[in-house]
């Protein structure tokens, strides 16, 4: 199964695009936890039992645990083996280098730990990429724009008429045809991720950017979603993961999430509505 058919089944059996970062910082976990043998473990573990029946895919960014060293690396690992099979797992590591060693990280996140798809950083071009392609089932999500305040310093540069993070989404496409690729678009600059989703009709976007970060859910979900209002993977990390700091923090988590993916697929109805009616998105 490939990674964009276990995003599909995933997502429809759970009527949901909401993907959950476990973005997990030690310093902003409920302090009781900070006794337990394995804090990070023991907190990944909660959310994921509490929130996995609201989700497409959950996605660890890595640098919350190789700031920790060897047992933040064991951390990832385990945290990546928690979540049920059925359930893709995205690694936010952003890795972009020379082909020899873009080999070595697709071995270590799709062989060694596991991981459903990684997100790459295109700048380096075609050769830093195509070792992750070489994995038929599992995928690369190309950084394309941004959800950070400066990245259009460089994603919205003009070149031969277009912005750069345009020509990302093209060659992405283009790359597409080799191996399995997505996209990453942030949800705070939405009129462009629209932009992107017409480059890419058939792509999986992971749209982070939602929640702390600012980004308009209802718009990002409508310039997002594919025709037919999938392959969109909104990512939410700190307003899920820390709604509440005290012992009940699993099941606030789990109400934040409930909230979170109703309002997602009312945004998915009001879309699918307007284009019933012809009033586009």
């Amino acid at each position: 199964m490939t990674f964009t058919e276990k995003l599909l089944r995933c997502s429809r059996q759970n009527d949901s695009l909401l993907c959950i970062g476990l973005d997990t910082d030690v310093e902003r976990i409920p302090r009781f936890l900070l006794r337990e043998k394995d804090p990070v473990g023991t907190f990944n573990r909660a959310i994921i039992e509490a929130t996995r029946d609201l989700v497409c895919a959950y996605k660890p960014n890595a640098a919350f645990y190789e700031a920790l060293g060897e047992e933040g690396w064991r951390a990832l690992a385990a945290s990546r083996r928690m979540v049920p099979d059925p359930i893709p797992v995205i690694a936010d590591a952003k890795r972009g280098d020379i082909g020899n060693t873009a080999r070595q990280y697709a071995r270590a996140f799709f062989e060694q730990m596991g991981f459903d798809a990684i997100t790459i950083n295109p700048y380096m071009g075609f050769d830093a990429v195509v070792p992750f392609l070489e994995y038929p089932d599992r995928c690369a999500l190309v950084l394309c724009l941004t959800s950070n305040p400066s990245a259009g310093q460089i994603q919205g540069l003009s070149a031969d008429g277009r912005p750069v993070f345009a020509h990302v989404a093209r060659r992405v496409v283009e790359w597409s045809r080799q191996g399995l690729c997505g996209l990453v678009a942030g949800a705070t600059r939405a009129a462009d991720l629209s932009l992107i989703r017409q480059i890419a009709p058939r792509l999986p976007i992971l749209i982070p950017g939602v929640g702390a970060q600012g980004g308009d859910l209802a718009r990002a979900v409508a310039n997002g979603v594919d025709s037919s209002g999938e392959l969109a993977i909104i990512n939410v990390s700190r307003a899920v993961l820390y709604a509440s700091g005290e012992r009940d923090f699993a099941e606030q988590a789990r109400q934040k999430a409930m909230d979170l993916k109703e309002a997602i697929n009312r945004a998915r109805r009001s879309r699918a509505e307007k284009t019933r009616r012809g009033d586009g998105t």
